[in-house]
């Protein structure tokens, strides 16, 4: 019962965090009360029981070790303005270092509870992550804050450029600001100036809500009238300055244009000839893992086009833009971007390409003033598929299939063109072929496993472009690229109740038929034109049309522009390893810190608590402690009378920043001065006391 009792009590001041002389205090009193009605046994329950209380007091805090409270993520701010990061912990012990690190410097704020790093006047230069290194005698934390600092994006990078010209209508097309000023454009302002006016308040804005990089002006033209265009593009932070004035521009008096009917060529590379000798080269379009794509115009005929500089110093890569051209050779079709030309010179080759103006089909998707139904995704994929089936009528698979390569003829139809072959290949009977590149959400489960590839393995890619048009989402979205790959392994996605509200069965039904993992059970070409959604699209165009009825698009939007950050560029597959400990790749900076803050952690032993004078009766117990600190931990010997003390069967000893010395069965000789010495490579420590055997 009375260890029972003890032990209560002990575990009550253990939670009241009592300090250990007030405990020990108290169970002295009360051994001695213990000792005088001749209790030995409960006394030396009494004296473990003490020894629990003192250990536990002497822990630290339940908890992790170093704790970040409630941290920031993200800052963002404006040019000039001020940044503060800031960033406030708990550590279980002190004391505590910290700092940050950015770009290879360190910039130390340290206290024991919060650390933060001032910037004012913040610049472009001052953006990226800002990592803060805590450390304690026991452990070390980080932290990454990632600042933005945003301003009004560059003009954009080329003039307007003018093409479907009619008497009172034209489509203007840009390029995008080679700098968007750190966050995304959001869209642009299209201005005209009426040829003759040169004051620059005569500039007057057409539109300020276009959000892709081309648009169709009807409302302010008149027959005859000349005219310049200019642009800006604005994000979060303001409007850009203008671009380039266009060339004057003429209205055309011979209505509106038709349709021509294409002509195809079958290229053959120059090499005696340069393109600049040919085309004039303008604005870069894009850049590629092949390279860069420019605007070019013909000198004599002022045919505009797109030139894709193939960058091919190695024999290897110029046969890879051969190859290219070779296949393009054989893709003559309505719905298939064409090669008008080729050039070779020593260090690249230059594919002249068909100029789309109309823009990347869901950048149309992702416009608010787009009406988007299922019937028009319907029409998409009926000329998806038309291109398709001519492409895998030669047994060419194109292998990168995805919303991007899909492009509008021009900004206010639905005609598209599948572009960029340059991951293409042509089948050859009885030669299995495997690749290993695509993007995680569109590529097949047969490419990730690394098996042979088909005809089959586009439909797949045709099938996630079909729930994207629909939905705005992606059917497999992991969290990660390996969670993504993981979920297409799997073949596992789901039609979300509210994305898939307003779609029919049938739409449902065409893209499970695309979604199989097995290529055999999947639809090829001609079968999925054969659909029943596809069959019928026209009528289902028509019912929806009378019903005025659009998809039910209240995600779709933003989807779409999140979708376009994620995923659309070339990810070389696949890296499924979990990624290595921190500590085991930190930066040549991070090393550096972690240095400066465990030198400024070190320190010399000193004694918190001291050892005190005490007497003891003889056969009784005797607990000599204090409380030592130092960094590296310091190592602690016992002596009595100037001679080391060693462990035995009635003297123990332990150290976990409090410094035990135990000794039972007390006798005469045990009287003595006791020493305690503390040392680390900083220096050494030393407290005594005095114990006394009473007889």
């Amino acid at each position: 019962q009375l260890n029972s009792l003890l032990n209560c009590c002990a575990t009550c001041l253990m939670r009241c965090s009592i300090a250990f002389s007030a405990v020990y205090q108290a169970v002295s009193t009360f051994g001695r009360l213990l000792m005088t009605i001749g209790s030995i046994r409960a006394w030396r329950s009494l004296v473990t029981v003490t020894k629990r209380v003192n250990h536990s007091l002497s822990l630290p805090l339940p908890g992790p070790l170093l704790e970040f409270l409630d941290p920031q993520e993200q800052l963002e701010v404006r040019v000039g303005g001020q940044a503060r990061l800031h960033c406030a912990f708990r550590s279980c012990s002190v004391p505590v270092a910290s700092c940050w690190i950015y770009n290879r410097e360190t910039r130390v704020e340290s206290s024991d509870t919060d650390s933060s790093v001032e910037i004012s006047q913040a610049c472009p230069d001052d953006a990226g992550t800002y990592t803060i290194l805590v450390r304690n005698r026991r452990g070390l934390a980080q932290h990454t804050v990632t600042l933005s600092v945003i301003d009004r994006p560059h003009p954009p990078a080329s003039s307007p450029m003018v093409s479907q010209l009619s008497s009172c209508s034209l489509v203007l097309s840009w390029s995008g600001p080679s700098y968007d000023g750190g966050t995304a454009v959001t869209g642009y302002v299209v201005e005209v100036r009426r040829e003759g006016t040169e004051k620059p308040e005569d500039w007057t804005e057409v539109t300020t809500r276009c959000k892709n990089t081309s648009y169709r002006i009807r409302s302010v033209l008149e027959p005859l009238g000349e005219y310049r265009f200019r642009v800006r593009a604005y994000n979060l932070a303001g409007v850009s300055e203008p671009s380039e004035v266009s060339d004057c521009i003429k209205m055309d008096t011979r209505g509106e244009p038709k349709e021509e009917s294409q002509s195809y060529v079958t290229v053959t590379i120059d090499t005696t000839h340069k393109v600049k000798d040919h085309y004039n080269v303008h604005e870069k379009l894009g850049v590629g893992k092949f390279g860069q794509v420019f605007r070019l115009s013909h000198k004599e005929t002022g045919q505009v086009c797109a030139g894709k500089f193939y960058r091919a110093h190695s024999s290897k890569a110029k046969a890879v833009a051969r190859r290219e051209i070779e296949l393009m050779n054989c893709l003559h079709h309505p719905k298939l971007v064409q090669c008008l030309g080729a050039y070779d010179t020593r260090s690249e080759i230059i594919m002249v390409m068909e100029y789309i103006a109309g823009g990347e089909l869901f950048e149309r998707i992702a416009d608010d003033n787009f009406e988007h139904t299922e019937p028009t995704s319907a029409r998409y994929m009926h000329q998806l598929l038309e291109g398709m089936q001519y492409i895998h009528r030669q047994n060419i698979v194109h292998l990168d299939l995805k919303p991007e390569n899909i492009v509008c003829v021009d900004t206010t139809g639905t005609r598209i063109k599948i572009i960029d072959f340059g991951l293409a290949a042509k089948l050859e009977p009885g030669t299995p072929l495997m690749v290993m590149h695509g993007t995680p959400d569109f590529v097949a489960p047969e490419v990730i496993s690394y098996e042979p590839v088909g005809l089959a393995t586009d439909m797949w890619s045709i099938g996630v472009i079909c729930f994207i048009l629909l939905s705005g989402e992606l059917p497999f979205q992991g969290n990660s690229d390996a969670e993504t790959l993981s979920l297409v392994t799997a073949a596992r996605y789901e039609f979300d109740q509210e994305s898939f509200e307003d779609i029919s069965d049938q739409a449902k039904d065409f893209i499970t038929s695309l979604l199989k993992k097995d290529t055999r059970c999947r639809l090829l070409c001609d079968e999925a034109l054969a659909h029943p959604w596809m069959a019928s699209f026209t009528l289902l165009c028509f019912a929806f049309l009378m019903l005025n009825r659009p998809l039910k698009n209240s995600t779709l939007h933003g989807s779409v522009l999140l979708f376009t950050n994620h995923c659309w560029k070339m990810t070389v597959l696949f890296s499924l390893s979990p990624p290595p400990h921190p500590e085991a790749s930190w930066s040549p900076a991070a090393e550096q810190a972690i240095q400066t803050l465990d030198q400024e952690l070190q320190s010399e032993p000193r004694f918190q608590q001291v050892l005190r004078d005490t007497s003891q009766p003889r056969g009784s117990s005797a607990r000599l402690a204090c409380r030592v600190q130092g960094y590296p931990e310091p190592e602690v010997v016992w002596f009595k009378d100037e001679e080391t003390v060693e462990s035995s069967s009635r003297v123990t000893m332990e150290y976990d920043g409090m410094c035990e010395l135990v000794l039972t069965d007390l006798g005469p000789a045990d009287t003595g001065v006791y020493k305690c010495r503390a040392t680390n490579d900083l220096g050494e420590a030393l407290c005594s006391a005095k114990l006394t055997v009473e007889l």
